[in-house]
Formats: C-alpha cells, structure tokens, sequence
C-alpha cells in the first residue's frame, strides 16, 4: 500500500521526499517551496524544523538550493513580521528563527548560494531580524546569515549597501550581552518557552537553559564583530567603526570561556590596525595599547593577533611615539618566542621592529625615555651574546652554565632561608652567566625570579619575568609554575580574565603532568588553582557588567556567584597565602638535566609534541 495515502496533509513535505522518482520529487519540493508561505495550516513548523536540519547537515548540497529554499525562507520571515496573528497561531513563532538560520546555514561555505540568496530578496527580511522587530534569538541568527554573505567578495557589496547593517552590528556587539541578561538570564518567569524550547532542545532545565543563554549571548556578541570585521577590511567603513566608545571595548570582547574559539574583539582590532587610519584611532584611544600588552602577554589562541597589533603600531611613524613606551616591555618579555602560529621567527620580527624604533626616534621631540630605550638596549644586548657565544668553545659554555647552576643553587638557599630579594638578585646573576641557547635553564631561572617578585609584592616584574619563562620553555607557553606564578600576578593586579585563562592552563598542565611536586596529589589538581578559578570565573563571568547593572539578580540553578553583593573571599586570601609557599618556598624549580639542553634538536621537537596539549581541555571538569 502507498504510505503517502495514509498522511493527512496533501503535499506533505515528509512525503515528498519519499518520492522514488526524481524528477517528480523535484517537481514536489518546488511547488512545497511556492506554496508554503501562502499557507495557514497548522504543523508548518515541522517540515521547517526539517530543513533546518537538512541544511546544518548538509549546507553544500544544491538541490534545494536551485529549487527555491531562499525565496521560501525569506517569504516567510516577512510573514512572520507583518502577520502576527498568523505568527501567534500554532507553532509559528518558531519559524522566522528556522528560516534564518537555514539561510545562514546555506551560505555559510558556498559563494554561489550567497549569490542566490542574495538575488532572491534575503537581506530585507535579515535586516528587520536585525533591528529587533523580534527578539535577541532572531538578531543571533540573522546576525550570523549577514555575516556569511559579508565575507564573500561578490555579495558584501549588496550588504555593504544597507548602512545600517554596520551601525546596527556595532549597537549589538556592545549591548548584546545585557540584551540577553536582561530579556532572558534574569528573571526566569519572564522566559518565552519558544526561546527554552530553542536554547536546550528540550532537553535541559532552568540550569541548562542559563548556561545556553550565556552561550547564544557571546554568539550574539561575536557574530556581531565577525560581521563589523568585514566591513573593516574596507578603509571607507574605518571612521563608522573606530569610534572611541566602541574602540575602547573591543578587548573585553573575548568571547568567554562558552565561546573560545572565537577572535572576537581582538580579531576586529588586528584587522583595524591593519589600515593606518585604523592604527591612528587605536593608538588615541586610552587603556587600548595597554589590553593589547595583556592580550600579547597571554598562553592564549589569539595571542598572535595582539602582537601584529603591537608590532603594526610601532612600524608606523604616525602611531609609533604614541604606544612605545606601553608596548616595548610587553615585547621584550616574547622576544625570545622563536615561532607562534604562522610567524616562524617571531622573535626575530619583534628585534628588527625594536631596532628600528630606538634608530627612528633617538633624536627629536618623540625621542624614546629613558627607561623605553633601556629596554630595547638590553635586548639587543642580549642578541649580540648569543652571536658571540655561538663562536665559544663549548667547554667555555659549559663551564659558564655549571657557573650559572652554582649560583641558582645560591638563590634557592637564600629563597629557603626567607631572603627573597637576595635570592631574587642570585637569580638575575645566574641569568648573567646562563648562555643564551640553555632555554631550559634560563625558563628555570626567570621562574624562579618571578616567584621572588610575587613574594615582594612586585606583580608587574612577576608577569614580565613568567611571560619570559613561558616564551623559552618547550613547548610554548606550557610551564605549569610559571602559569600559575603569572595567574596570581594577574589576581594581585585585578585582572581577573587573563588570571582565569593562566589558571585553567595550569590544571591543564597539572592533570597531565609527571612531575612529581605536581603529580603526588590525587587527582594532580591542586586546590589552591581550582579556588582561584572559580574565584575569576565569578569576576570575569561573561554577564557580571550586566548583573551589576541590572541589581544582580540570580536565577534559579545559577552557579554564578550572587552578584551585586560581594562574595566572602576570605577563604581564599587565607589559601592563597599558605599555598604561595606551598608552590615555591620549598619548591624552587630545580633542573638536573641542564645537558639535555646540548641533546639532538629533533628529539626535542618530539618531546614537544608529545607533551603538546590543546587549552581547555579541562575545563569542563571544573
């Protein structure tokens, strides 16, 4: 018997896929797509939900694409705008969010489908999604379907033709976050059950429904500066975006721990730097160079981007003289990063950069300071070392490392014995006698300083110092006392986000250590870290600007601290006191295997890539 017989919807979408035949299949869907905006039945949102799925599965196959999905979709994002009793009826409330998001879904590889798209009439509707004649779930997805036809060069200019996109785009990349605070996170009576129903599935309660929010919203928030990035590439668009209000934000858009993967305000920022009119707005805007120093400092993904920034800034005579003096001690302290993403001499870079600074502005009205050029002297210093001791015998060198350890040894008597700033200058001594290319060694002893400058109360020399450490170490940015030396500075200073970000690293290191200082607890997490991280996921909770403003009220389920009252602390300044010494006065980083330092380069690589780990990976068992 013909199943079809048994549907009680004639022309059923379900059943027309089941057609054997191709060609009367094909006919099917394209009267399904002509016909289903003009329909009023009830259980529309079925073959909808349908087509969402198809399209998250496969977004590069044509078939519906030639037979009409754009002009279905955007026809029925207008009905749902102008025909609110049809909108009401049923399960239609869903549907302008579907038809979005399948738009979104189809052009997010293929050009040719955002061509199509666009001829089809889908920018209109998308734009009313975006002014919020809705609500912040149909912004996300009209945002993230902006955005793929914004990055293609045959569709931006049709984009680019509505203005208000960009100006839109900016108002919800920095509102977007109390947007959902306070029309959803907050109070949990006022929910709409459409937008539970979309945030968990179904599958989730208050708990679930909260965390979903806080990732939809840093969705929002970074599709917003994914579409505001291509718009940047374009100079003409510059002067819309570098606005101060907006510039200065643009570092705390990090997408949060929900959202990692995204360069959020710090791809936006690399790509404005990219223009000189983009680097003249950043290098005016107070607090920017100083976030991009943090940024550049950090074990993150993104590092990479705020160092081009930094380096950007200080090639352009026009800007050079305005962030020098902010940006060299956080470049000094990577110099010696030999490679970072695509950069394969990134130390190399950050010389040549440097050298030309203290050349172009050794004279004159923007002449580098004292304590600028100091900096930039003793790196080069340091280069000049290292040329010379490739040249020395090496029982020369290690006569001067057998030196070096002689005196470190030095330091952590005196660190034991309670004289911290003497062992701090041991420190700075045994460093004088290193050799250059005992990266291990000097890791060690940079360490080691930094633990000494935490103890004086000196964070800033405690994160140049770690910075310094984890740039020499292998792999990079992966020595777990030294992430754990600069997420306390950073905690000292009230930096709570990089703080949070060196911390997690920490137990990622921690977890898959086998280093015995570490390892010998149960279950290799120290709990003075796991305080700490839930300390800074409080203070840089992705929602914590919004709940202050909003009388931080906490919904149900929420493992948020409660905002707008401060927690007690005392727990953990009591902790953190004890396990500073816990983590080094007892425990200076020893190493007895200088010599590997001498051992065959690829044995290293290999080492490096076994012990290589990707960030976050413990985070979910926090």
């Amino acid at each position: 018997m013909d199943k079809t017989t048994d549907c009680p919807y004639p022309g059923c979408f379900f059943c027309v896929m089941k057609e054997g035949n191709p060609s009367k299949r094909r006919a099917s869907i394209l009267k399904f797509f002509r016909e289903l905006p003009s329909q009023d039945d009830n259980g529309q949102v079925l073959p909808i939900s349908g087509l969402w799925n198809t399209a998250m599965a496969h977004p590069n196959d044509p078939e519906f694409i030639e037979l009409g999905i754009f002009e279905c979709m955007a026809a029925l994002i207008w009905k749902g705008l102008k025909n609110r009793r049809w909108l009401s009826h049923d399960q239609n409330i869903y549907i302008p969010y579907y038809a979005a998001h399948i738009i979104g879904s189809y052009t997010m590889n293929m050009e040719e489908f955002a061509e199509r798209a666009v001829r089809a009439g889908v920018i209109p509707p998308l734009i009313e999604l975006l002014r919020g004649r809705l609500t912040w779930v149909e912004q996300r997805v009209a945002l993230r379907a902006l955005g793929h036809l914004a990055t293609y060069a045959s569709t931006f200019p049709t984009v680019a033709s509505h203005a208000e996109i960009l100006e839109l785009s900016i108002q919800l990349a920095m509102s977007s976050l109390e947007i959902v605070y306070s029309h959803f996170y907050q109070d949990i009576d006022r929910r709409l059950s459409y937008h539970c129903d979309l945030l968990t599935r179904g599958m989730g309660g208050v708990e679930m429904e909260s965390r979903k929010a806080e990732e939809w919203a840093s969705q929002l928030q970074c599709w917003a500066l994914q579409l505001i990035n291509c718009f940047a590439f374009k100079p003409e668009f510059l002067p819309a975006i570098c606005k101060p209000e907006f510039l200065v934000k643009l570092p705390g858009m990090w997408g949060g721990l929900v959202n990692e993967n995204s360069p959020a305000g710090i791809g936006l920022l690399r790509t404005i730097c990219h223009h000189k009119i983009g680097r003249g707005a950043v290098a005016s805007c107070p607090g920017i160079v100083e976030a991009l120093c943090n940024i550049a400092r950090s074990s993150d993904d993104w590092q990479y981007m705020a160092i081009d920034c930094l380096l950007w800034l200080l090639q352009d005579p026009n800007t050079s003289h305005k962030v020098v003096d902010e940006a060299v001690p956080a470049l000094v302290d990577l110099s010696e990063i030999t490679a970072l993403g695509d950069h394969k001499k990134l130390g190399d870079s950050i010389v040549n950069v440097l050298e030309e600074c203290i050349q172009s502005q050794a004279t004159g009205p923007n002449s580098l300071n004292s304590r600028t050029k100091e900096h930039i002297e003793d790196l080069l210093s340091s280069r000049q070392r290292l040329k010379w001791e490739k040249n020395m015998p090496k029982e020369d060198l290690h006569i001067k490392q057998a030196a070096s350890l002689v005196v470190k040894l030095e330091g952590n008597s005196l660190f034991s014995s309670g004289d911290i700033a003497g062992a701090a200058s041991k420190y700075s001594e045994a460093l004088q006698l290193c050799p250059m290319r005992s990266k291990r060694e000097r890791a060690v002893l940079y360490s080691n300083r930094a633990q000494c400058y935490l103890l004086l109360q000196q964070p800033l020399a405690a994160i140049s110092d770690a910075t310094r450490a984890l740039g020499l170490h292998t792999p990079l940015n992966r020595h777990a006392k030294s992430l754990w030396r600069r997420a306390q500075a950073y905690d000292m200073l009230g930096l709570a986000k990089e703080s949070l970000l060196d911390a997690i690293l920490f137990i990622n290191e921690c977890s898959q250590s086998n280093d015995p200082d570490l390892s010998l607890r149960p279950n290799k997490v120290p709990d003075y870290a796991e305080r700490l991280v839930k300390k800074q996921m409080r203070a840089a909770w992705l929602f914590r600007e919004a709940a202050t403003k909003h009388g931080g009220v906490r919904g149900e389920g929420d493992s948020h601290a409660i905002y707008g009252q401060e927690s007690d602390d005392s727990e953990w300044e009591t902790a953190s006191e004890s396990d500073i010494a816990d983590d080094g006065r007892d425990e200076m980083d020893e190493d007895d295997e200088n010599e590997n330092e001498w051992k065959n380069k690829d044995e290293r690589k290999e080492k490096a890539l076994k012990k290589g780990t990707r960030r976050w990976s413990t985070l979910n068992t926090l």
